[in-house]
């Protein structure tokens, strides 16, 4: 009964009314501009964080007002929307700078935040692991740390003893700002050292894996791609999977059973989104560098997006920033089933399936056992008893399934080319294989 009350209650409880604010302009990067797609996405952002939008405005300008960044005529219209709307905040597309956010705060009267403070309020919703929640608190203090002065009012009573400034702007001030800067990069230090920790238990689960030659594989893709949905169709991970921007936060691994001679360890990532925030990028290192080390890529594209080629354009970019940039990669265009277009993308190294209906799951395993096949075949063999050695070969360069002793020593094996070359006189059937010149 108390359960249905909360549940009842965080029903009822008022959403927070948000008017979303972008700029475009010739003198910013294009990648900074605020545009009608990024606008939907900021406003997608929103939703995800537990808002609801109230009302948009998008400016074109000739140049951002160092003040106000969109000039004090846009500051009244939301000054007045903010009033009519009943809003509680007002949020940018764009990054501003400590002193703007303090500025436009001051002059809506409401919380003013820009897009990476957004993104990152919204991973500390998302993060559960202890891992997610260092990453983000990190990310929190990196972005934090150069906006303290123009933040914090009170942090910046930096008269000194000169003697100009009103009274009471002398002291304490600069003492307090670069204290609370010593705290945050002591957090920072301390934050970091644990996370290299985590590093360290990676590497030697890795080191693990590629002592039993096992591929990894790296789900990656833009944000509400289907990348969930895709790891629990394949393995049964039964992965939360909802249709919300950053959903999956903590890295998930399992083990999944490509064909009847290769198995993979495949790991789900966080999505990517473009305007990621930088600090973000480098405080995700830790989850984000098991694309480094991954042996094949499934970049996951939602086909029935219309924006889906400027999407995957980002995925590229934030993989070669991760130095993944040589690792093989499958393009697989997920959510078919939504997809109206007249032709679907074609190519060696592309997949056209619906994670959610299964459709094309058999030719994604393929595929990947294409990418990953290193001659590895599933033999049976029969070794003389005098040849009992050959089978401590094959427990070390092998994967022995089964073993029978009758007549012969009976074994059902995977073996990789090394070891079939070593036992190839008593594999059952055994035919050399062609060279490409001889067909």
């Amino acid at each position: 009964m108390r359960e249905e009350k909360q549940i009842l209650e965080e029903i009822q409880k008022p959403r927070d009314r948000v008017i979303i604010a972008g700029l475009s302009s010739p003198r910013l990067e294009e990648a900074d501009n605020a545009s009608e797609e990024s606008m939907e996405e900021l406003e997608d952002l929103v939703e995800t964080a537990g808002g609801e939008t109230a009302a948009s405005v998008l400016q074109n300008r000739a140049s951002p007002d160092p003040r106000t960044f969109i000039g004090e005529g846009k500051v009244e219209e939301i000054k007045a929307l903010v009033k009519t709307e009943e809003a509680t905040s007002v949020i940018f597309d764009n990054d501003l700078s400590p002193s703007q956010l303090r500025v436009l705060t001051e002059e809506l009267g409401v919380q003013v935040l820009d897009r990476s403070a957004l993104i990152l309020d919204i991973f500390a919703q998302r993060a559960h692991t202890r891992e997610g929640r260092l990453q983000v608190e990190l990310a929190q203090y990196q972005y934090l740390l150069p906006r303290l002065t123009g933040m914090w009012t009170h942090l910046e009573r930096q008269a000194g003893t000169s003697g100009k400034g009103p009274i009471g702007s002398k002291g304490p001030g600069e003492t307090q700002l670069e204290t609370d800067r010593r705290h945050i990069h002591r957090k920072i230090d301390k934050l970091k050292e644990e996370l290299e920790e985590v590093r360290r238990v990676r590497g030697t689960q890795r080191q693990r894996r590629t002592k039993n030659e096992i591929p990894v594989v790296a789900i990656v893709g833009y944000t509400n791609a289907g990348k969930s949905t895709l790891l629990n169709a394949l393995t049964g991970a039964d992965i939360p999977a909802n249709n919300r921007l950053f959903d999956t936060l903590d890295t998930t691994t399992r083990l999944l059973t490509v064909s009847d001679t290769l198995d993979v360890v495949i790991s789900d990532t966080v999505g990517f989104i473009r305007k990621l925030p930088h600090q973000l990028v480098d405080a995700f290192k830790a989850t984000l560098e098991e694309l480094e080390y991954a042996d094949l890529l499934l970049h996951v594209i939602d086909i029935s997006n219309p924006e889906w080629q400027e999407q995957a354009r980002v995925v590229d970019g934030l993989i070669r920033e991760l130095g993944a940039e040589t690792t093989p990669c499958l393009r697989v265009y997920n959510k078919s089933d939504l997809f109206w277009g007249d032709v679907r993308p074609r190519g060696e190294d592309t997949v056209n399936i619906s994670a959610k209906t299964r459709e094309g799951l058999d030719e994604l395993l393929k595929a990947i056992d294409r990418q990953l096949d290193k001659g590895t075949r599933k033999v049976t063999l029969h070794l003389p008893y005098d040849k009992g050695n050959l089978l401590d070969v094959l427990y070390r360069e092998s994967r022995v399934e089964s073993v029978e002793y009758g007549e012969t020593i009976d074994i059902k094996a995977v073996c990789n080319p090394r070891a079939i070359g070593m036992v190839k006189d008593y594999i059952e059937g055994w035919v050399e294989p062609k060279e490409a010149w001889e067909d």
